[in-house]
């Protein structure tokens, strides 16, 4: 069968990369793909955000199956063209995608069918927001309703800082995204994350993960996009899990068949695991990266017919296997992530896997002739196995090590809290 996976990101990377293991798969593109996919794929030189190309590509190729990415081309409607013109698509439709691409349609789920979350308020101006924020104590947090590369909270520790970043999103820091704004009153707690497969109606629970949002060690500094995961997650345990299912996933999936869009593809939710129990942070459309990379590490079934499974409404039918090591991934950025960085600088060498248990996932590469060059934020996900995370750990610091490029940096404490 052919298939073409949408994105370039390290996500993107790793589901290419256990999509091309598939006994079923004969043909693997990849749009636009990056320096590492281009390894293992064809690389189509068309943008996620361009539906109207990669519609028409996926017909001219007589495509099985596209497997969309990114929040973005969800949030776009790319899920529902390919549908329309009788391509299966892996992926929610845009009408199930305002999951994450609004995080005001996502609360107000959250109220409408008694699903666990923090106190929040969808403000459509300033002096609104900053009204609610008098109402509650720091930390705060403030988060732009629209797609901002997750970028777009902030976690305020004054009043001023939160008053400063509801100006900034309502004065356009983000585009459209910040044309509304919530307000959330600060859980305290554990992260998590937690994945499932839905079809509209069944649920295949994933592997479960942690990821590091801020990009210093400790846990400092500002969020970018993730500088990090492992898994299994630890606190994620088997009755926390089903709890998460019956409280979280399965009202979820019930709303949204009400709403008249029922969900299908994968569910992400980030957790705060809080003393009274675990709590939605936020719902994401598609895998997290880096948590997808370090799920992939670790799934030993095919992966094709769980993703034809979801589209098809079949899922009561497929179960995963996951290997019982730990994975763990560190985020190699470029140095000023998350602000300015330089582009086009070179990584000259990457580490070599001597026992199969090594992959280096690429984000913001390209390659020039025989150079392999760093063009975004997020370049490399060096993702290790291990008997323990602390194995993994080990492994994952002394591939980053060998990696040959002066520009980047990493996190040195990536799985800390799991070891700890």
């Amino acid at each position: 069968m052919k298939v073409l996976v949408v994105g370039s990101g390290g996500r993107e990377h790793a589901l290419t990369w256990a999509i091309a293991s598939s006994p079923q798969v004969t043909e693997l593109y990849c749009a636009p793909g990056n320096g590492g996919m281009g390894e293992i794929a064809t690389l189509v030189d068309i943008q996620d955000s361009d539906i109207d190309r990669l519609v028409q590509f996926a017909e001219d190729k007589a495509m099985d199956l596209v497997v969309v990415g990114p929040e973005n081309p969800l949030s776009l409607g790319l899920v529902d063209q390919l549908t329309e013109k009788g391509i299966k698509a892996f992926g929610p439709t845009q009408a199930a995608a305002q999951l994450e691409s609004s995080k005001g349609y996502m609360k107000d789920l959250c109220a409408d069918y008694d699903i666990p979350t923090a106190r929040y308020k969808r403000c459509y101006d300033a002096k609104e927001a900053k009204d609610f924020l008098s109402e509650l104590s720091a930390p705060y947090v403030i988060k732009a309703d629209g797609l901002a590369a997750g970028k777009g909270v902030v976690i305020a520790t004054d009043l001023a800082e939160a008053e400063g970043a509801v100006d900034e999103m309502f004065g356009g820091k983000f585009g459209d995204a910040g044309d509304q704004v919530v307000i959330e009153e600060f859980l305290q707690g554990e992260e998590a994350s937690f994945f499932a497969l839905l079809d509209g109606e069944h649920m295949l629970t994933l592997a479960t993960a942690q990821d590091y949002k801020r990009v210093g060690d400790g846990d400092t500094g500002p969020n970018t996009g993730g500088m990090g995961a492992y898994s299994p997650a630890l606190i994620m345990t088997p009755e926390l899990c089903k709890q998460v299912e019956e409280e979280i996933i399965a009202p979820t999936v019930r709303g949204m068949a009400e709403k008249g869009a029922p969900y299908k593809g994968v569910l992400f939710a980030g957790l705060m695991i809080t003393p009274e129990g675990p709590k939605l942070i936020e719902f994401n459309v598609r895998f997290g990266d880096p948590e997808c990379q370090v799920l992939m590490a670790r799934l030993e079934s095919d992966l094709v017919p769980a993703l034809l499974a979801t589209v098809d409404g079949r899922l009561d039918e497929i179960d995963l296997a996951w290997s019982d090591k730990a994975a763990l991934t560190v985020v190699m950025a470029s140095k000023g992530y998350p602000g300015s960085y330089p582009k086009g600088t070179q990584i000259k060498s990457l580490p070599v896997d001597r026992d199969g248990e090594l992959t280096v996932f690429h984000a913001g590469t390209t390659r020039d002739g025989g150079k392999l060059l760093a063009t975004g934020g997020r370049v490399l996900n060096v993702t290790a196995l291990g008997a323990t995370i602390g194995e993994a750990q080990a492994r994952a610091y002394a591939a980053v090590d060998e990696v040959d490029w002066p520009e980047g940096f990493c996190r040195r404490d990536i799985g800390w809290r799991a070891i700890k």
